[in-house]
């Protein structure tokens, strides 16, 4: 019996389930069917396990989160802030949808997306694990990594000879089974409705992550195609996407006890690491990421102070980075306050000592310590490694440097062994991105954030500085100032065409401008891809390792009848539970639905508590009609939950137990941040946008009467 218990494929093992606690994929719901029923869902879980059916096919990735179809004309329900860089692109100090939202009247007033935005919909979900595996079978570090790679880049090769689809492969419990997975991928979105700013954003980061909320985080889009139903880019021809099957927008009420249901793409989740990155996590990762976080807000807001262009420009980046201080902060505070580090060690020794007992364990018992020595190897240089990271995603300008120079390095090789990211299937997601940079960009700003990362590299110890960034920017903060300056007065990659010109151009032309950008990037690939060889050689030791440790895992936990579900990574995963209040602390009982008296009772007039006047105006006249509570005898805004969500759960569908549609998420409370790693039930919480409150603001406040017809709802 224990050899079966390790020795079984263990990849998608059940285990005892509690209900607000797991993110299934789909293809597990059926094994938990008896626990769903229990829970209150009344439909078929078997039918949840096929992608192809509703509700699960209504369910789509949106930019880097979730929404789901709720017309069969292609309109898409996400949250506001995941559209939110869909609403920055398109405002303009003139046109402030930002502050103002967006009504669109008819389908010729809709708004295009910026040119890499992207709805995918799942339609395939298949077990490749034997073939990414067996050319690496014997092979170490680099050459395991790419021999994975190398097999995983054929199947989405193959996969995507169907044109329109967009394929990855997807590696449950690190490097144990793999999936292949297809995705329809939608390129024409369209803005259609986007309630103001104080609605959609209502408290800021006041409010972020905390409970109560009053926000009305929600947005709709459209996806269009081709007149011949087949993805296109957009086009004044194209025609609205007719989904597989869509969402109904619920018009029951819900209350405290009820069952509720979530489907989406959950990003991350760390909770069956090593007790060495729990406590790598608390010790360094947070609070280093706190700190650079909290440095970069301060440099972009005080650069972009005087110039109203600057800040739109800015503003969907600085509500990303300010989302993620507070979420790092709030993870920080939550581990500490569960003590999931000492626990997580408590959970790993017992691992290891009934591992230690089970016939034959030798062997794993070495793979698990040869991996904690590659893990520790790498605390080595995960300052400059944070750093580099941070160089290319915080930039506009300097990233589509680097990213022309990596792509003209990558023209020169067979498409097959180009780096993922600067293949064919690509460069139209690439010149998405070059197309919107300087509606996204001002020279004084990056300027600004580059000379504080450059500060920050300086203070490096000498061991994990880069030569190649001193070489181009100096040793000094003089002489990094002015290598900035020259660079970025001197460089035409400010300009579109330009940018665009040099992606179409030849591999030797790139290397050959004079540019002093891009020459700047030229000079700082060597490092970066020097780093980049370390992290693959590390990250296929651990692809090779880790799977002795997970299955270990999974099996002392199956013993002990625990709930065993892969960690979240962006693939299609269900949740449930039900409408759930909290007590964070002592004598302090939240109820699980808020009212707009909360939205009166925080409104100041000033930012981010300046209801707009139509929002008071309508609360004070009490009108409310059919979305109005009958048990609080008001209008509801948001709900809360106990299901398990993570980062990439923005704008999932919140469903009943009928299947419909009773809201979206938005968010967890402050005390559950820490659930990406750690998932404590006393905590837990989701936060929802209620559908009730969505229906009144367009049918009430700010009217789209002609959408809720769409959608199949009463209007008053």
């Amino acid at each position: 019996m224990r050899r079966c218990l390790l020795a079984a494929s263990l990849a998608l093992s059940i285990g005892a389930a509690h209900a607000d606690e797991g993110m299934w994929l789909p293809l597990q719901l059926p094994d938990i069917a008896a626990q769903l029923r229990k829970a209150g869902y009344e439909g078929d879980p078997a039918q949840l396990a096929d992608l192809a059916k509703p509700p699960m096919n209504a369910v789509v990735k949106v930019g880097g989160a979730t929404g789901a179809f709720v017309s069969p004309q292609g309109l898409v329900l996400t949250n506001h802030h995941v559209a939110f860089g869909v609403i920055q692109y398109n405002s303009k100090p003139d046109r402030d949808l930002i502050g103002q939202g967006f009504v669109a009247g008819d389908r010729a007033a809709e708004l295009p997306a910026n040119p890499d935005y992207r709805v995918l919909v799942t339609t395939g979900f298949d077990r490749v694990t034997d073939r990414v595996l067996t050319a690496a079978r014997g092979k170490t570090g680099r050459a395991y990594y790419d021999a994975v790679e190398a097999a995983t880049k054929a199947i989405v090769g193959e996969c995507e000879q169907d044109a329109g689809y967009r394929c990855s492969v997807a590696d449950m419990h690190y490097g144990t089974d793999f999936y292949r997975i297809k995705q329809l991928e939608l390129r024409d979105i369209r803005l259609v409705y986007a309630p103001p700013d104080a609605i959609g954003n209502y408290g800021d980061e006041i409010d972020n992550f905390m409970w109560p909320r009053h926000s009305g985080d929600f947005t709709l889009l459209r996806a269009y195609v081709g007149r011949d139903g087949k993805p296109a880019d957009f086009s004044p021809n194209n025609v609205p996407y007719v989904p597989p099957a869509h969402l109904e927008v619920s018009t029951q009420h819900v209350n405290a006890g009820d069952f509720a249901m979530l489907a989406g793409y959950p990003g991350t989740t760390f909770r069956n690491r090593t007790a060495p990155e729990f406590a790598q996590q608390v010790q360094w990762q947070l609070p280093a990421r706190v700190e650079l976080f909290g440095k970069l807000i301060e440099t972009i807001e005080a650069a972009a102070a005087k110039d109203e262009d600057a800040k739109v420009r800015y503003a969907a980046q600085l509500a990303s980075l300010k989302n993620g201080l507070k979420r790092a902060q709030g993870e920080l505070d939550g581990l500490r306050r569960s003590n999931a580090v000492d626990a997580r060690a408590k959970d790993e020794a017992a691992m290891l000592a009934w591992l230690a007992k089970q016939p034959g364990s030798q062997a794993t018992l070495a793979d698990i310590r040869a991996a904690q020595a590659v893990l520790e190897q790498a605390r080595a240089t995960r300052e400059r490694d944070q750093l580099l990271g941070v160089l290319r995603s915080q930039t506009q300008l300097m990233r589509a440097a680097l990213t022309l120079q990596r792509l003209a390095l990558e023209k020169g090789k067979p498409d097959a062994q180009r780096e993922s990211g600067y293949q064919q299937r690509d460069e139209a997601l690439i010149t998405g991105q070059l197309k919107q940079v300087q509606r996204r960009f001002a020279p004084e700003v990056e300027k600004a954030v580059l000379a504080e990362l450059l500060a920050q590299h300086r203070a490096l110890p000498a061991a994990q500085r880069v030569p190649e960034i001193e070489a181009v920017f100096g040793a000094t903060a003089e002489s990094a100032r002015a290598a900035l300056d020259a660079l970025y007065a001197k460089t035409a990659l400010g300009d579109e065409a330009k940018r665009l010109a040099w992606m179409a151009t030849t591999p030797a032309d790139v290397a050959a401008s004079d540019d002093p950008l891009l020459k700047a990037a030229a000079a700082l690939m060597p490092a970066l891809l020097r780093v980049e060889g370390e992290a693959k050689t590390r990250d296929g030791e651990l692809l090779r390792l880790r799977p002795a440790y997970m299955k270990a895992l999974i099996a002392h936990r199956t013993s002990q009848g625990r709930a065993v579900y892969p960690d979240a990574n962006s693939t299609l995963r269900v949740s449930y539970g039900t409408l759930t209040g909290l007590e964070p602390r002592d004598a302090v009982v939240y109820r699980p639905l808020t009212t707009v008296q909360g939205i009166v009772e925080k409104h100041t007039g000033e930012a981010p508590f300046n209801a707009p006047a139509p929002l008071l105006a309508e609360i004070a006249e009490g009108s409310f009609g059919n979305t109005a509570d009958p048990k609080l005898d008001t209008q509801t805004v948001d709900f809360m939950t106990n299901l398990d969500t993570t980062g990439g759960n923005s704008g999932s569908p919140v469903l009943d137990a009928r299947g419909k549609l009773i809201g979206i998420n938005f968010d967890s409370n402050w005390e559950a941040v820490s659930a990406s790693w750690w998932f404590d039930p006393r905590y837990k919480r989701a936060i929802h946008v209620d559908a009730r409150y969505m229906r009144w603001l367009m049918d009430e406040v700010y009217p789209a009467h002609h959408l809720l017809r769409e959608m199949g709802l009463p209007v008053e």
